[in-house]
């Protein structure tokens, strides 16, 4: 009778209210009739610690302090990085256009020109003149008065002094009957000394003839024979000097013409120097000059293109020259984030690059300000990451031309890098934060500042009109209609709902903001109420509830075994959770035990299997300890157990089930039948504390959706965590059910009461002279161990190695705690 009296006690202490099951948002918070009466939010809400942080990285400039915005989807992450933006407006001093010009020293590597924000098209725009200056102006120009009377009198001064040097030796040669004759062989000339016969000058050979036909003089001939050598060896002599002569007044020409080309060129281009006063640009001009006085001068290609030879490519310019650009990338490949050389088809099929082709990417259009990227994305991306980073870290720009391998053949470009200076803001979850802080060394030094956002607000009535706020702000910029205050409460209950915290909102904006939407699309043009509000959380949870609806109709139908009524001894309802997206869904799980005597020990059935995550390993684990807690036996325990989740063809993971398989063991243990018209969720530890778990909203409503299959019979309840009593935000439905007290929720806060519960029989506590009270449950589990132990170790000699081995573990452990504890 004691006993059956303290389990009504422990029943009727443990059972949660119904005004408990469920947070109920008063409307005396919300002092407005409908959204109209309400201003809009002109930012982000609940979120000071990030809002200073990320001011702090936009406003500060120094290295390192790249930004990484922290928390999860729907918080209002960008939104805030843009609306910061906008209400700063950071200003720069320092912005600075890049252009690439054509390097005659090394052509596949682009000459990068600096300028000042605004610069580039002009500087392009003078090149370009620059360029059709020497394309026609320069010719035109050397072609004119003076110059042409310059050339003149040099040319005749050389042909006096060709005279000067020719005209002895002509005379003294006509003066003996000869001549000197030019004579076109091929291209080129050559200078003979002929007879002359008769006036005219003739051939060695001709003359040969006439002498033997007796028409010229034998003596002619010769004399002829013998002057010949030496006016030869004079006229080399001579022709000598006069090439001399020649390449005296050719290079005297080609000196005044790069002298007048070099003043007309310096004339021309001083307007650029002088507007463009850079160092980088004072260098590409003088080479410039230099090319067309020793390439172009000449006339070496006649098909040179000189406004591609010496014009300009505009990789970066800025119209505003202060305000900080802010550039969102939402595909950071390696190509987007650093730029590229695009490359032209030339003939044959070749792939050839110039400094035309040099295109900017996000991070250089990004310079002097704010590049956006999500984190996803960019490790999505081959070899984006590490791109990125190295970027970062010697704040140095490599465009890289793409891969080109499909082409026969390729020409190369890499342009000169460019040193920038950009701030990169990070969006992105905690999970992705660990892992890069854990396996970049680089991240932690490049990403000093961190901008967490909170998914969660405190409960209250700021909070709840800071939803309101929310959804004034969205009727405004979407149109929609108004909504009525119950309708803000509605969503408020639902944000309670979607965090599953006690005394918490959730700070998921965008999930609130997606049932507000449909809810006014219900409404059509009426006034959102609560219970358009109401339909459209149930729409969005029917749309995703397949999953859920198939396991159900196995249930009915007996597929999958499910008991909601009745006893049965080592079987009980644990409860799970199935995710479908954001919305998550609960479902009763049927757990077995069974035991007998034996050295096994407990057999994890899903871990064997491989089919047990690490946690509900862990949770397994436990279940020895709190065990031996429980049954305080003078002698090792000898039995072997296994406990499976029946019918799960998945793996399995979390410890929430924990407490759940030690009953089922007990159960099995004793013989004692558990009630199957309960359920029950909850961790433990070894010391039999029930633990908080998630999903405790889902997994009550699964079962109860379980129970209502099969018909309510008004013993029906689950048994959780006394610690997640503060966060039940149970359906409308199941509130029903407790009001009308068909369906009960029980929170205790150790193993002992959820044993009561569970068997309706008192679990008892093992007392100061180390026995149990009759009757009780464990007093029942210490005698059957007993009772194992000795059927294990029938045999006096087992039984006595068996203790020995058990004291000198116990020894060696004892030991191992010392050392470990003197070594700390």
């Amino acid at each position: 009778m004691e006993l059956q009296k303290n389990i009504d006690k422990s029943v009727s202490s443990s059972r949660v209210q119904p005004e408990d099951l469920r947070w109920q948002c008063s409307l005396d918070s919300l002092p407005f009739e409908t959204t109209d009466e309400i201003n809009p939010a002109t930012g982000i809400l609940g979120q000071p610690t990030a809002y200073d942080a990320l001011k702090f990285g936009i406003q500060c400039m120094a290295p390192g302090q790249n930004v990484y915005v922290r928390g999860a989807r729907g918080t209002g992450r960008i939104t805030m990085v843009r609306k910061l933006l906008d209400e700063l407006q950071p200003r720069c001093e320092c912005k600075r256009d890049f252009c690439y010009v054509h390097n005659f020293s090394r052509p596949d590597h682009p000459r990068l020109i600096t300028l000042e924000a605004g610069q580039a098209n002009s500087f392009r725009r003078q090149m370009n003149q620059v360029a059709d200056f020497i394309s026609e102006g320069l010719t035109k120009s050397l072609d004119s008065e003076p110059h042409i009377s310059n050339r003149t009198a040099i040319q005749e001064k050389l042909q006096a002094q060709i005279n000067a040097a020719t005209k002895p030796l002509e005379k003294d040669i006509e003066s003996n009957g000869m001549a000197l004759v030019s004579v076109q062989q091929g291209p080129a000339s050559q200078t003979l000394i002929l007879p002359v016969v008769e006036g005219e000058p003739v051939p060695a050979e001709q003359l040969k003839l006439l002498v033997s036909q007796g028409k010229a003089k034998p003596e002619q001939l010769a004399a002829y024979e013998e002057m010949l050598p030496k006016y030869q060896k004079q006229l080399q002599e001579t022709s000598r000097e006069v090439n001399k002569l020649i390449r005296a007044a050719q290079e005297v020409l080609r000196s005044l013409n790069e002298q007048i080309a070099r003043q007309l060129l310096t004339d021309t281009i001083s307007p650029v120097a002088e507007r463009f006063p850079g160092d980088d640009v004072k260098e590409f001009l003088e080479e410039v000059v230099e090319d067309v006085i020793e390439n172009q001068l000449q006339g070496n290609d006649e098909t040179t293109n000189f406004n591609v030879r010496y014009g300009v490519n505009v990789v970066l310019t800025h119209d505003d020259h202060h305000a900080r650009p802010a550039v969102e990338e939402n595909a950071p490949s390696m190509m987007n984030l650093l730029g590229t050389v695009e490359p032209e088809i030339g003939p044959g099929g070749m792939a050839i690059s110039d400094y035309r082709g040099v295109r900017a990417g996000a991070l250089l259009q990004a310079d002097a300000g704010y590049l956006i990227l999500d984190v996803n994305e960019v490790l999505s991306e081959p070899g984006a990451w590490r791109a990125l980073m190295r970027t970062l870290r010697t704040g140095r720009l490599e465009i890289v031309p793409p891969e080109v391998g499909w082409m026969r053949q390729t020409v190369v470009t890499l342009p000169q890098p460019i040193d920038i200076n950009v701030r990169v803001i990070l969006i992105g979850d905690a999970s992705i934060y660990y892992r890069l802080d854990a396996i970049d060394p680089d991240f932690r030094e490049l990403f000093k500042v961190l901008a967490d956002f909170d998914s969660e607000l405190p409960r209250c009535g700021e909070s709840v009109l800071q939803y309101a706020s929310v959804v004034a702000g969205l009727c405004k910029s979407e149109s929609l209609p108004p909504f009525h205050r119950s309708a803000v409460a509605a969503l408020a209950e639902h944000g309670a709902r979607i965090v599953a915290r006690k005394q918490r909102l959730s700070a998921r904006f965008g999930r609130i903001a997606d049932i507000a939407r449909e809810a006014a699309f219900l409404a059509g043009e009426e006034t959102v109420t609560q219970e358009h509000v109401h339909s459209a959380v149930q729409r969005t949870k029917a749309r995703a509830s397949m999953p859920s609806k198939k396991f159900f109709e196995m249930v009915k139908n007996r597929t999958i075994i499910v008991q909601t009524q009745g006893d049965v001894v080592g079987q009980i309802n644990g409860m799970a959770v199935m995710r479908s997206g954001p919305l998550t869904y609960g479902f009763p799980a049927r757990i077995t035990a069974s035991i007998g005597p034996g050295s096994a020990g407990l057999i994890n059935v899903e871990g064997l299997a491989r089919m047990s995550g690490s946690i509900h390993t862990k949770g397994f684990q436990i279940l020895g300890g709190l065990l031996r807690h429980l049954l305080r036996t003078e002698h090792p325990m000898a039995f072997t157990a296994s406990i499976a989740f029946e019918q799960s063809y998945g793996g399995i993971d979390g410890d929430s089930a924990s407490g759940a398989e030690i009953i089922c063991l007990l159960s099995a243990l004793t013989e004692i039948p558990i009630k199957q018209s309960m359920a029950i969720t909850g961790a433990i530890d070894q010391h039999g504390h029930l633990e908080a778990i998630g999903g405790v909203n889902e997994k009550i409503e699964g079962f109860f959706d379980a129970c209502s299959h099969f018909g309510l019979t008004g013993d029906q309840g689950v048994v959780i965590p006394k610690s997640n009593a503060g966060d039940l935000m149970l359906r409308h439905d199941v509130l029903e059910a407790s009001r009308d007290g068909k369906f009960h929720v029980y929170a205790v806060d150790n193993i002992y009461d959820a044993i009561a519960l569970m068997t309706g029989v008192e679990a008892g506590q093992v007392g100061e002279d180390g026995s149990y009270p009759d009757g009780t449950l464990l007093a029942l589990a210490h005698d059957q161990v007993e009772t194992y132990w000795r059927r294990t170790f029938a045999n006096p000699q087992v039984l006595r190695v068996a203790t020995e081995l058990e004291q000198a573990e116990q020894l060696a452990a004892t030991e191992r705690n010392q050392t470990a504890a003197e070594e700390q």
